[in-house]
């Protein structure tokens, strides 16, 4: 792994570069398109917390931290408020808990749950503004997706979940914003959080998967709690010998700091719009290009999708809710014949029973090609009128306006389109976390 401090394709460490970055960040400095996006992912993020709040990894998780007790500094998605650090773990848990939240490709994983877990408790806690509260987050995304691409691939195909551990630099570097830290105290922050971030792939499937985004948002929370009480860690930790990156498979692309404070690469965040797995994504946006068409008029439909997908979400005639959710054949056909897919409760056992998806979804065929982007899909439809195509990749630019305007439909079906026009306005006046505290708990 390149050794940065020595390396001249950057001017500093990487640590005391995200460090400077947090901390010396002023808010003419911040281009409105990033924030409109953060703003878009805050919203996404309270949509999903709202409705995961019953999912069984998220009671586990509230009525633990709500045991235990504490001071009141922080609300928990669901009901009461218990100390900072509690309230991110269990809302950094519980935001992720039916996986609907933000991913960022490059990242390689999902920012906004860790890092806007983080923000919100230490933001209740310290009395923060609104205006601050959200450039916090899109400080600590920002970081956590810059981590994210510094870290690689190779750290994520080595069994590390990064929304875990670079999750926990985003969450940490939040906090300190928050709490007004230089950028050396930032930088021990980001020493100290190192010791601390975590996070397995292995526990994909389990409750672990969204324990970990818990996990990156607790150990922000502490860690600048601990270095504003004076706890002295090594600086640089992310770097150095024995540091975070070489201990953790990291390949240090030194690229991933390039344009930091001008370039905003969380402007490129996607966000799920679909409640099934994210591999079928592209696939939907490219049949929603060819909408509207009629069932009974198509006879193929050919899928071509990348190789690494058809082990994921290929089941080709599942007869179970969970099964539809992994599935191009069942999700395409649902799509076809009206249901929402952006709705968690289209994908049910009764639908996967119904003949007429099951006569439709024998009709599609999906065929992998390496030279097809692991975010994009072909896809072609023979009917009666003729042959239709589509192509989508989720990683292309989105206008921002069709971005919000989808960002908001999800929200609508997810809180109720009321209560997602109110947490929509909130966001946008730049209410604090007490305001929005009060909307997660329902």
């Amino acid at each position: 792994m390149p050794n940065a401090q020595n390396d001249p394709m950057t001017a500093a460490p990487v640590t005391a570069a995200l460090a400077r970055f947090a901390a010396e960040t002023v808010e003419n400095q911040i281009p409105e398109a990033p924030m409109a996006v953060m703003q878009l992912s805050l919203l996404d993020w309270v949509a999903c917390a709202v409705v995961g709040a019953d999912e069984p990894v998220s009671t586990i998780l509230r009525d633990m931290v709500l045991a235990e007790g504490g001071a009141p500094q922080a609300t928990v998605v669901g009901g009461g408020q218990v100390p900072a650090r509690a309230a991110a773990l269990a809302n950094g848990t519980i935001s992720h808990a039916l996986d609907y939240d933000d991913t960022h490709f490059a990242h390689i994983g999902h920012p906004s749950v860790a890092v806007v877990s983080a923000a919100l408790a230490v933001a209740e806690k310290h009395g923060a503004s609104g205006r601050a509260l959200q450039q916090a987050c899109l400080i600590g995304v920002e970081a956590a997706t810059r981590v994210g691409v510094w870290l690689g691939r190779d750290h994520y195909q080595g069994g590390f979940h990064q929304t875990g551990t670079a999750g926990a630099f985003g969450a940490a570097l939040a906090a300190a914003r928050l709490m007004g830290f230089s950028a050396a105290q930032c930088e021990m922050t980001l020493g100290l959080v190192a010791t601390r971030a975590s996070g397995l792939k292995s526990q994909f499937g389990t409750m672990g998967k969204p324990y970990n985004a818990g996990i990156a948002a607790s150990n922000g929370v502490e860690a600048a709690e601990m270095v504003a009480r004076g706890f002295v860690a090594k600086p640089g930790a992310l770097e150095l010998a024995q540091g975070f990156g070489p201990t953790h498979m990291g390949q240090g692309d030194l690229l991933a700091l390039a344009g930091l404070g001008q370039d905003w690469l969380f402007e490129t965040v996607s966000h799920k719009f679909h409640a099934c797995c994210h591999g079928l994504h592209a696939a939907l946006e490219a049949l929603q290009e060819l909408m509207p068409l009629r069932p009974e008029e198509v006879s193929v439909i050919e899928v071509t999708t990348h190789p690494r997908w058809l082990s994921v979400c290929n089941q080709p005639a599942p007869m179970t809710g969970l099964g539809a959710k992994f599935s191009y054949s069942t999700v395409l056909a649902m799509a076809l014949l009206g249901h929402d897919t952006a709705r968690l409760d289209s994908y049910s056992d009764k639908v996967c029973a119904d003949p007429a998806l099951q006569a439709l979804r024998a009709k599609v065929r999906v065929t992998a090609d390496d030279s097809t982007s692991e975010t994009g899909t072909r896809l072609r439809l023979q009917t009666r009128s003729g042959m239709f195509e589509a192509t989508h990749d989720l990683i292309a630019p989105m206008d921002l306006q069709d971005r919000k305007a989808k960002v908001l439909r999800k929200a609508k079906s997810l809180l109720g389109a009321e209560r997602a026009q109110r947490v929509e306005a909130l966001i946008a006046s730049y209410a604090d976390a007490v305001e929005l505290g009060a909307v997660l708990r329902g």
